[in-house]
């Protein structure tokens, strides 16, 4: 109603406008007096329609806009789950590249196998990956990456087998700094990594120091990088050094690994000489 009532009137001084116009200036006065009712009324009229032009505009505007953000916004999630998709399969790509190229590098018959399960109890802890007797593997192999020793097999069923990881407390290698030649044996610590225990004080063993195995046994072939030493204590009773050695494969990590079948038949020799001697 307002604004009807607006048009109405702004019609009615246009027409009046008009007709002074029209007749020349016997309505002169009239023309003036007309001109400063309507021509405030007017302004504020146009103010008014002006802003809701505005106002209508702006709204669209913003809603235009909104739904712009909506899809944007879409589309950004989808190429995010793209881009992690993407990296995860560069990722992937690069780890299964190093891996192919271990492979080739070394002398020993590979076999590769993916890790499907593992047991997370302290003393034993364990692998179960998807190798087993039908492809040749069996209790005592030894198990490795890029990187260096991943565990042992200590138990195989037809179509998989379960590691018993390097760093588990249950584990021990005979190993060696591959710097100063001193020996010792490499203890598994869960989560702290290894302990090298049995090395004398007067032992040359500094922060930094790279520990490989040392091949006493025939389990372990000598010079497999194990870790490196991270710290040296020397207490004041005892005979030995406390060195905790941070290991080179990172198990929390473990996806594939390989199993070295080259050592079946020293296992196979072990067992029978073991089987011999208590024979005897």
């Amino acid at each position: 109603m307002p604004r009807l009532f607006l048009l109405l009137l702004l019609f009615t001084g246009l027409l009046l406008v008009l007709l002074t116009s029209a007749t020349g200036s016997r309505f002169g006065v009239f023309h003036q007096l007309t001109l400063e009712i309507l021509g405030p009324l007017q302004s504020t009229f146009t103010k008014i329609s002006l802003n809701t032009v505005r106002l209508k505009d702006r709204y669209i505007t913003l809603w235009n806009l909104q739904e712009e953000n909506d899809s944007l916004r879409k589309e950004l999630d989808t190429y995010h789950g793209l881009l992690d998709k993407y990296r995860e399969a560069y990722s992937r790509n690069r780890f299964l590249e190093t891996e192919l190229k271990f492979k080739k590098q070394e002398t020993f018959p590979a076999l590769m196998a993916r890790v499907v399960g593992k047991d997370p109890s302290f003393w034993f802890q364990t692998l179960i990956v998807d190798r087993g007797e039908n492809d040749g593997v069996v209790a005592g192999m030894v198990a490795r990456n890029s990187l260096g020793v991943v565990g042992q097999v200590v138990q195989v069923s037809d179509n998989y087998c379960k590691i018993l990881l390097a760093n588990a407390p249950s584990s021990a290698i005979d190993a060696i700094v591959q710097k100063s030649r001193v020996r010792g044996i490499l203890k598994g610590a869960g989560e702290q990594g290894y302990i090298l225990q049995y090395v004398l004080k007067n032992g040359e063993v500094a922060e930094g120091d790279i520990i490989v195995t040392a091949g006493i046994g025939g389990v372990f072939p000598p010079g497999i990088t194990l870790g490196t030493v991270s710290k040296v204590h020397s207490k004041r009773r005892g005979m030995f050094l406390e060195i905790e050695v941070k290991p080179a494969v990172d198990f929390a990590r473990l996806e594939f690994l390989h199993i070295n079948l080259s050592e079946e038949q020293l296992v196979i020799d072990e067992m029978s000489h073991s089987l011999s001697s208590q024979g005897e």
